[in-house]
């Protein structure tokens, strides 16, 4: 079994955008911090493992089901933005702007990673759109190859339930990330939808 330092470097070494380098330099930093500091970490990665949960209706992750976005009454109940990851969601929240439901998909169509539209939240989807409340469906998945072409197939789907299907604006660059698009682009990005 390798030593305690080691494997700490090792655990933090396989998370998404930490090297070795920046692995060690966590882990040292764990040993020199309060002893408090490594037990609220620890406790803070136990709770999330044990706690969060798909929200019941958007897919969403939550500590409590519904969720508060989904639970809000003064939320617009008419309009869906449909993203592809829960930072997605987060990302058009942090706008402030957009005052509709979500529903996260938990991914994007891919079919050279073996991802197809039953490896996606897709059903959940549609059958909120069949209940005739929701009105829009914004499609706000990235603008790269994968999320065009999941909007493209939504859209296909969506528009027989009598429900418009929408598609964010030009400004967020093409092939980028929702998650890492500064506010104003994001938030002129939905207020420019368009029908697809």
């Amino acid at each position: 079994m390798a030593d305690p330092i080691q494997r700490l470097v090792q655990q933090f070494a396989r998370l998404p955008g930490i090297g070795e380098k920046t692995a060690t330099r966590l882990a040292f930093h764990i040993l020199r911090a309060p002893a408090s500091q490594a037990h609220d970490l620890a406790r803070a990665l136990i709770d999330i493992r044990e706690r969060i949960q798909l929200c019941a209706s958007c897919c969403s992750l939550t500590e409590r089901d519904p969720c508060l976005i989904c639970a809000d009454a003064r939320r617009d109940r008419t309009v869906v933005c449909v993203v592809a990851h829960p930072t997605d969601l987060h990302a058009v929240e942090r706008g402030g702007h957009y005052r509709g439901l979500y529903h996260v998909l938990h991914g994007v169509l891919s079919p050279l990673d073996g991802v197809g539209p039953d490896d996606l939240r897709i059903s959940e989807l549609l059958a909120r759109l069949s209940g005739g409340e929701i009105r829009e469906a914004i499609l706000a998945t990235s603008p790269n190859v994968e999320g065009e072409a999941t909007a493209m197939y939504l859209a296909r789907l969506i528009k027989p339930l009598g429900v418009r299907a929408t598609r964010i604006a030009s400004g967020v660059p093409i092939g980028g990330e929702l998650e890492y698009v500064d506010q104003v682009t994001l938030t002129r990005a939905i207020e420019g939808r368009r029908d697809m």
